[in-house]
């Protein structure tokens, strides 16, 4: 029932919630119309911390044609400028090379390992920890994505 309609709406009825709290900032990608993936930042924290969790996902029929890094791109420079947030975390599991790759390219230094960090499908799974400061890219997260897209 995880990947059921009824799950989706549930989640998507939590997802607003925390929303419109303030703690999480959706951005649905679409291509071609339709929608490809979801960028979020998540678990936003004011104050002294001005911190967030970025998190995001990209269909596969879209995988690897650069729109997840652009997306993650955008939503960096949203935080950082709209949002008044400091620092971004990414946590990625270490078997997702792709999505490392993805942070590296964008800026993002790692920080360390988080062991058993989520629970995912019923097991404790490790995770890196990734960090992008608002001073680590003074011309923004765009700026170094278009750098880095022609290769």
């Amino acid at each position: 029932m995880r990947h059921s309609p009824a799950a989706y709406r549930v989640m998507r009825r939590a997802l607003a919630r925390r929303a419109r709290a303030g703690i999480s900032v959706p951005f649905a990608v679409r291509v071609e119309g339709r929608l490809a993936g979801q960028v979020t930042v998540d678990n936003v924290v004011r104050g002294a911390l001005r911190s967030g969790w970025l998190g995001y996902w990209v269909d596969r029929e879209v995988a690897g044609r650069g729109m997840a890094s652009l997306a993650v791109a955008l939503v960096c420079d949203h935080a950082f400028t709209e949002m008044g947030l400091h620092r971004l975390q990414a946590d990625i599991r270490p078997e997702n090379g792709p999505s490392q790759r993805l942070v590296e390219r964008l800026g993002f230094t790692r920080e360390g390992l988080l062991r058993r960090y989520l629970d995912i499908d019923g097991e404790w799974r490790d995770h890196l920890a990734y960090a992008l400061l608002a001073e680590d890219l003074p011309g923004g997260a765009l700026a170094r994505w278009r750098e880095h897209a022609g290769r």
